[in-house]
């Protein structure tokens, strides 16, 4: 698989031998020559100065047979431009944008382009681990579309004691996994919640805070 990412600093650096560790193509595009030089020299991984939102920087990078191209420069504007000149003159099949200001990755999304936020990721996993004890994570996935969330049931809990089949979830949510005593079970209508139970939820965000509620009594 061939990869390029456009940007710089350490999460750039982080990026690229994670994938390089696992066998990835790498080409590093940074508009900075001492960062490049820098690079080259840590990294397992072609390194091209040049600006990324370049169609002809973007082919010496090897767009054109790129199985994937993502932008995380500290500009939405150039995000934005890199990965449309990839998808549209290059052809790549997979983009990714960082959306620096979150209030931009709603603007990615409906201009054609996936985006994320790290700033709104690492604010949802703080506001609900600040809300709720028992909600011991939250991923959000698929450009943040979906939300994949740990809840360990109590006693207190409103599904505590029902059967899988009596439980009423909205539509398009789902109970993927429970985990109980350490061990892992894909569940079906005649297995019972139990207090103590790790259940993985699947929901998406706009029926989120209602599935939460189903399983917690809370209110998010």
């Amino acid at each position: 698989m061939k990869v390029i990412i456009v940007g710089g600093g350490k999460t750039l650096y982080f990026l690229t031998k994670s994938f390089t560790d696992k066998g990835y193509e790498v080409v590093v595009v940074n508009r900075d020559h001492e960062e490049c030089v820098q690079m080259a020299r840590q990294l397992k991984a072609l390194v091209i100065e040049g600006d990324g939102s370049d169609p002809q920087v973007l082919r010496e990078a090897g767009a054109l047979g790129a199985n994937a191209v993502l932008a995380i420069t500290p500009n939405d504007q150039d995000n934005l431009v890199i990965c449309q000149v990839a998808a549209l003159q290059c052809g790549v099949p997979r983009i990714l944008a960082k959306a620096n200001d979150p209030d931009n990755a709603e603007v990615f999304q409906r201009l054609g382009v996936p985006a994320f936020s790290t700033t709104q990721i690492i604010g949802n996993l703080i506001q609900e681990r600040a809300s709720m004890d028992e909600v011991m994570n939250l991923l959000p996935v698929g450009e943040g579309r979906v939300n994949v969330t740990e809840v360990v049931l109590t006693s207190a809990s409103q599904v505590a004691g029902k059967h899988l089949r009596d439980i009423r979830l909205p539509e398009n949510a789902l109970v993927a996994v429970v985990i109980r005593d350490g061990h892992a079970m894909v569940p079906r209508g005649d297995n019972q919640m139990l207090p103590g139970d790790k259940v993985i939820l699947i929901t998406l965000p706009e029926n989120h805070g209602t599935v939460l509620k189903s399983f917690t009594g809370e209110q998010q």
